[in-house]
């Protein structure tokens, strides 16, 4: 399925499910948010990268506004809801502030795989614990998902936006899994260096090599 809807290009990546707040300043998202509530619309945010806009986006739907200050400025809280793809930009949308797209939404497969998902979550919570991190995931371990995990397993923005190119839960787990496969390698060191570094100076009962063996 196609449309037209209003976009709101930023320096993040958002998914499906994820809930954000935002504080919007710029007159052209003031009107662009003030209208979205209004009509119950939705709008999207296609991720900017490397001052690129990417060609994929998060549809997001607006759940609260949360205050409006008096010079109309607003905090807003925003919950991810699907993926599109932009088909062509309007970069003025007629008697608008604000810019938009022709998008296509895309299908988007979210049964995960058990063993799979066990293990990017203990992976996760290994890398937290050797970065001596605290980090609440906000949902029962039976019901994540890799993008409830994506945020918190050190990916760059252009890696989280890889991710959102991926359609199957299997394949964002497997990408996760390898990701972290790799971090942790690194974070292991890092903490063992530190370890090392620590020590130096400091007084260690250290056991003498046997000559005799």
């Amino acid at each position: 399925m196609t449309n037209f809807i209003p976009i709101f290009p930023l320096s993040i990546v958002v998914y499906p499910g994820e809930s954000i707040n935002l504080h919007i300043f710029e007159e052209r998202y003031k009107q662009l948010i003030t209208e979205c509530y209004a009509e119950k619309k939705f709008f999207g945010v296609p991720p900017v990268i490397n001052s690129h806009i990417g060609e994929l986006g998060t549809l997001l739907g607006i759940t609260e506004i949360v205050e409006v200050y008096e010079d109309g400025k607003m905090d807003i809280r925003v919950e991810g809801t699907g993926i599109f793809r932009i088909l062509e930009i309007i970069k003025q949308v007629p008697d608008k502030l604000f810019s938009g797209a022709i998008v296509k939404h895309l299908a988007n497969e979210m049964n995960p795989p058990e063993n799979l998902l066990r293990y990017v979550l203990a992976s996760v919570r290994e890398l937290h614990q050797l970065l001596k991190v605290s980090k609440d995931l906000k949902k029962a371990d039976a019901q994540l998902l890799s993008y409830d995990m994506a945020h918190h397993a050190g990916l760059s923005l252009q890696e989280e936006y890889e991710l959102l190119g991926l359609f199957r839960e299997d394949q964002r787990l497997e990408y996760l899994k390898r990701h972290l496969q790799k971090t942790l390698t690194v974070a292991a060191g890092i903490e063992s260096l530190k370890e090392r570094i620590q020590l130096n100076g400091h007084f260690r009962e250290l056991k003498g090599f046997n000559l005799d063996l």
